[in-house]
């Protein structure tokens, strides 16, 4: 997985033309539907979009080119405005894509010849070094062998990742994303984030991406919204 990601903080990633979401753009709208979400095609079907209101705020979810180099393929990545205190920051990320990161921050700073922070590298690694990685004993072992999680307040990550939405992070219907697959899901600025590599490029993995996202942001509705 390092070795992956230091090949695309060294070059740009060549993108395919044609993406995988060109082709299934019909059984997305037509799923999309079934769930209530809208649904549209952007920048001439190199992007689509998935959209909809959690306590009557609005959500987004793309699925198009990546804007992260480390991330090969399509990207998966959302949006949400959710209303909940600006200062409960909470991050979930898979383990090689942190270890990754923290070595490539290792090298760089390391680096005597680096005298200036390369602006290509992403905000993740800010993240990193804000936060501390906390763990807690309710959730299952394998949790923990596939994801960190990093904040900044230890309650806001018990109050917001429960069992439920653990599992949902880890029971991918198959063929299900690896380990090594880069996955983010962040709370930060009163608004939640999610970002993940489209592999396999399967509709059930956006399917799956769009339920983990939404329930991420129904708890945090629930938990941290004020009355």
């Amino acid at each position: 997985m390092f070795e992956r990601i230091k090949k695309a903080f060294s070059k740009e990633a060549k993108s395919a033309e044609e993406t995988p979401s060109q082709f299934a753009a019909g059984p997305m709208s037509e799923w999309a539907a079934t769930q209530g979400f809208g649904f549209s095609v952007l920048d001439g079907g190199q992007n689509v979009a998935l959209e909809g209101k959690i306590g009557g705020r609005p959500w987004r979810l793309q699925l198009g080119k990546p804007t992260r180099n480390y991330i090969f393929g399509e990207e998966v990545r959302g949006r949400a405005e959710l209303g909940i205190p600006e200062d409960v920051a909470v991050l979930v990320m898979n383990r090689p894509l942190k270890e990754a990161l923290e070595k490539r921050a290792y090298e760089m700073y390391t680096n005597t010849l680096q005298t200036s922070v390369d602006s290509s590298l992403p905000e993740e690694m800010r993240w990193l070094a804000m936060f501390e990685e906390v763990a807690w004993e309710k959730l299952p072992e394998h949790f923990w062998t596939r994801f960190s999680v990093l904040t900044d307040n230890r309650a806001c990550a018990l109050a917001w990742i429960d069992p439920v939405l653990a599992e949902l992070l880890t029971e991918w219907p198959r063929p299900a994303p690896s380990a090594e697959v880069p996955f983010v899901l962040l709370l930060l600025n009163g608004k939640a984030y999610l970002r993940m590599e489209y592999t396999p490029a399967e509709l059930g993995t956006l399917q799956h991406a769009a339920r983990i996202f939404t329930s991420a942001c129904e708890a945090a509705v629930g938990v941290f919204r004020k009355k």
